[in-house]
């Protein structure tokens, strides 16, 4: 019976680390317009729930329904004139996210922790 509950313990604690990875900032490049713009996510995971924020040309908006799995990531951010849907996969010190926008169309993301 202790072992058991050791490794359920050891098991929520690999868990709980695993989303701990994803707190901080990340950066990536993206085409807007015909121009080469720097988009800015931070985020902190708790437990897994996220939350956070994306930052592009010095507008920052919170990110709503945030959750992290394991290694799997989503969220939404609503603008005034619409919502984009994020969802990837965290990998080291990569963010490979793919964004479907509520206007149709997707583009695929990739975020690399802040000083990597």
């Amino acid at each position: 019976m202790k072992i058991l509950g050791l490794l359920s313990l050891m098991a929520l604690t690999c868990w709980l680390a695993s989303a701990a990875d994803i707190d901080g900032k990340w950066t990536g490049e993206t085409k807007r317009k015909g121009a080469e713009v720097t988009e800015t996510l931070m985020l902190k995971a708790n437990g897994n729930k996220l939350a956070g924020s994306m930052q592009r040309s010095g507008h920052a908006v919170e990110i709503s329904e945030g959750v992290i799995n394991g290694n799997d990531v989503s969220f939404k951010v609503v603008r005034p004139n619409a919502t984009q849907e994020y969802k990837g996969s965290l990998s080291g010190g990569s963010l490979k996210l793919t964004m479907t926008g509520s206007h149709g169309g997707h583009r695929e993301l990739v975020f690399k922790r802040a000083g990597s």
